[in-house]
């Protein structure tokens, strides 16, 4: 598989990650003490944050709070997440 494939799979599959998080958080701002609710969030949270992680480390920033360069800011140095897809 080509790498621009798994970037874009990894890109993927941490756009669905954050969704169901969301809607997990809107969920629980209904449902505060639903016990099951609150598991799903903290293993989506988990989830996500790896997700992330994996993504940063091979790819580079998905956002700001990314950026860990105390040299310059890289931010603009490569395409963002969204152009890379091209």
């Amino acid at each position: 598989m080509m790498n621009c494939e798994k970037q874009n799979q990894l890109l993927q599959l941490f756009r669905e990650q954050s969704f169901a998080l969301r809607e997990i958080g809107l969920f629980l701002d209904t449902h505060p003490t639903d016990k099951e609710a609150l598991r799903c969030y903290h293993k989506f949270r988990k989830l996500l944050c790896e997700t992330e992680a994996k993504y940063v480390e091979l790819y580079g920033p998905l956002t700001v709070k990314d950026v860990k360069s105390e040299e310059c800011w890289t931010w603009v140095q490569a395409p963002w997440p969204w152009e890379r897809q091209a």
